[in-house]
């Protein structure tokens, strides 16, 4: 889109690098760029008609607001970028994406479940008679014990033993602090890697070393950082878990392990400083460019749209070996002529067709994302089996 935008920039602090160059490169396109302080943000909630003030002034239509949404204020954030979308306001990254990723265990939760994106073990526990046993199920010390609400290397401890790792975690417990036990990946010596995704690309990469003296390697404990080329696993895995998360724009860190690639952590409001000085890349506009290019498609939430029809639901189905899908195309699959509008399939290397034609073949492993009638969609889930384990005790009290 090529047209003058208006574009807000949710920020608390207008001089800050990242917020500047946003500013400076949605300018320099020609853009009128206005930075709001999320604090001052207000919202009236009426029947059709959501509406926010800033600064007691009703908001002009913006055509696309990006969030730069901190820790601190993430509750409060997330309402305000959920009030623009409920506008129908273009958002660079949604609410739900946000405060999905902002929470470390939320974030490992969600990205576990795809086997073609890897990750360090990682256990989470809350009774203190379950932390040793959870120190154990990641492969023992030393671990990683990391606060879910941690920033910038803040919150983050190596634990050599599982005696200091057991000490480490009941203090941090006693003061009301929820942790994760995460395995510690030996082979990526001080190291991690930051990928900049924009859209469904990787545009900046950097590597970042830690300080003589220090395992963690984030730029704010006195690691330094260096223009990196991603190999092609660390760009899918880092497009892969930004689009899972429901981010357009993300900062994905990355461990280099034996095996590939292993997700730290996703971040929603990653800073450009780093990023665009190791790179040399300008990245502000790269966002700005993605930012235009897709203003006229903002978030949809299908379920809002999809499930109000009765009877009708989203889901999804595995094709197993068993399964009446397994090697038939789409066209023979008679979903179709049974109501049931297939939207993407995910194939077990993690490639995912949209809006797949007729002449697509399905295969064992497959994930098809469908929408249709609640009754046939019902038939087409494959049983679950379920896995013979011990009785639990039953809970106390």
């Amino acid at each position: 889109m090529s047209d003058s935008l208006r574009i807000a920039v949710l920020s608390r602090g207008p001089r800050l690098y990242s917020t500047r160059r946003l500013r400076e490169a949605g300018k320099a396109r020609g853009h009128s760029v206005r930075v709001l302080d999320t604090l001052r943000c207000s919202m009236t909630l009426e029947r059709g008609r959501p509406s926010m003030k800033y600064m007691g002034r009703a908001v002009p239509e913006y055509d696309a607001v990006i969030p730069r949404i901190g820790a601190s204020i993430t509750h409060f954030g997330c309402a305000v970028v959920r009030q623009f979308q409920q506008m129908g306001v273009f958002t660079a990254n949604g609410s739900l994406g946000i405060s999905a990723s902002r929470d470390k265990l939320r974030c490992l939760q969600v990205l576990s479940r795809h086997r073609d994106l890897g990750m360090p073990a990682t256990a989470f526990a809350r009774d203190r008679t379950d932390v040793l046993g959870a120190i154990r199920a990641v492969g023992g010390a030393p671990v990683i014990i990391k606060l879910l609400e941690g920033t910038q290397g803040v919150g983050v401890i190596l634990a050599e033993t599982e005696k200091v790792a057991e000490a480490i975690v009941e203090t941090l417990q006693s003061a009301r602090q929820n942790v994760l036990i995460q395995k510690f990946v030996a082979e990526s010596k001080g190291t991690d890697v930051r990928a900049f995704v924009v859209g469904d690309r990787v545009v900046a990469a950097m590597r970042r070393r830690a300080g003589a003296g220090e395992f963690r390697s984030n730029v704010h404990r006195g690691g330094a950082a260096e223009a990196f080329e991603l190999p092609e696993a660390y760009e899918r895995t880092a497009v892969r878990s930004a689009q899972i998360m429901g981010l357009r724009v993300a900062g994905v860190d990355m461990l280099e392990g034996d095996d590939g690639p292993k997700i730290m952590e996703v971040n929603s409001s990653p800073g450009l400083e780093g990023i665009e000085r190791a790179s040399g890349i300008d990245v502000a506009g790269a966002i700005i460019d993605f930012v235009s290019d897709h203003v006229s498609f903002p978030e949809l939430d299908v379920r809002q749209r999809l499930t109000v029809t009765t009877g009708h639901v989203v889901s999804e189905l595995s094709v197993v070996k068993k399964s009446t899908l397994a090697g038939k195309m789409l066209a023979e699959s008679e979903l179709r002529e049974a109501g049931v509008l297939v939207l993407s399939v995910e194939r077990p290397d993690g490639t995912t067709l949209a809006a797949p034609v007729g002449d697509t073949r399905l295969g064992v492993g497959d994930r098809l994302v469908c929408y249709g009638p609640q009754e046939v969609l019902r038939e087409l889930v494959p049983k679950r089996k379920r896995r013979r384990v011990r009785k639990l005790p039953e809970a106390e009290g």
